[in-house]
């Protein structure tokens, strides 16, 4: 038996069809111009021609952190790759407040063994003087193998396990000391996850505690002028920092940005925050 629909109930159809069509097409969209509804954690992002890396916020301001005070003691880039293979090790570049028997800090350095009290070797900071005052001691540790040069400062049971993070060492050396310009992207969520508005920018507190690390914030060499860059963009987050400019580039917090982008007013002699 064959069933036949009047021309209204097919026309009737035909609408709907096109209808559904329609809206479909519609939302989809809408839903690609809207941003996530959950935007992703903070994070943070090294780009080199060594390698790529991604770090948490955490991470990336203890790795600042340690390169701003091997500029402030003169150190070679070798040091900072013999640090931060060491940091990785002992404590995968966080600031603990754990470890083995009393060791505490990024480097895990014990109070028992003379290195500081525990709250000292809780700043890093401090722990990183520490730790680059007993490199400069190893007699030719910018020759050494890293495992042999860093086993020599933190006298481990496991020196060995030092060697491995060597290649890390060195793509995040290569970022944090400004060798490798724009090389440090990071992204927060620019109301703490709120819908409050966006706190202001802590931009003279940003610079004092840089000055703890570095000394002089001035900016005497375009190196220089990076690592400032790449130590206020993984600080971004603490100091409610939404943009950072320096020799004709700015990051900026912006999720639908990956990188540092061209333009700005900072020139070579400043890092602008803001």
């Amino acid at each position: 038996m064959r069933l036949r629909f009047s021309r209204g109930v097919i026309t009737i159809a035909v609408i709907v069809l096109v209808l559904a069509v329609g809206i479909s097409f519609g939302l989809y969209q809408l839903l690609k111009r809207v941003q996530p509804l959950a935007p992703p954690e903070a994070y943070c992002n090294v780009r080199t021609s060594l390698g790529d890396r991604h770090l948490d916020i955490e991470q990336a301001q203890v790795s600042a952190t340690i390169a701003a005070v091997a500029a402030r003691r003169k150190l070679p880039e070798r040091a900072v790759v013999i640090a931060y293979a060491t940091a990785l090790q002992e404590s995968k570049l966080y600031n603990v407040d754990y470890g083995d028997r009393d060791s505490v800090g990024v480097f895990q350095q014990r109070e028992s063994q003379g290195w500081g009290k525990k709250k000292q070797l809780m700043d890093p900071v401090y722990a990183t003087n520490k730790f680059f005052a007993a490199l400069v001691k190893v007699k030719g540790y910018r020759k050494l193998p890293v495992a042999e040069a860093a086993q020599a400062v933190q006298r481990s049971a496991a020196g060995y396990a030092y060697g491995p993070h060597e290649e890390e060492a060195k793509i995040l050396a290569a970022a944090f000391t400004g060798r490798v310009p724009k090389a440090l992207h990071c992204w927060y969520p620019p109301d703490g996850g709120t819908q409050s508005a966006a706190p202001r920018p802590k931009t003279g507190e940003a610079r004092r505690q840089l000055s703890r690390a570095l000394g002089s914030t001035s900016i005497t060499s375009a190196r220089r002028g990076w690592l400032v860059a790449a130590w206020s963009v993984a600080h971004a987050q603490k100091y409610d920092l939404r943009r950072v400019a320096y020799s004709g580039a700015t990051w900026s917090n912006d999720l639908r940005q990956k990188g540092w982008q061209q333009g700005g007013k900072a020139g070579a002699g400043e890092v602008e925050l803001a």
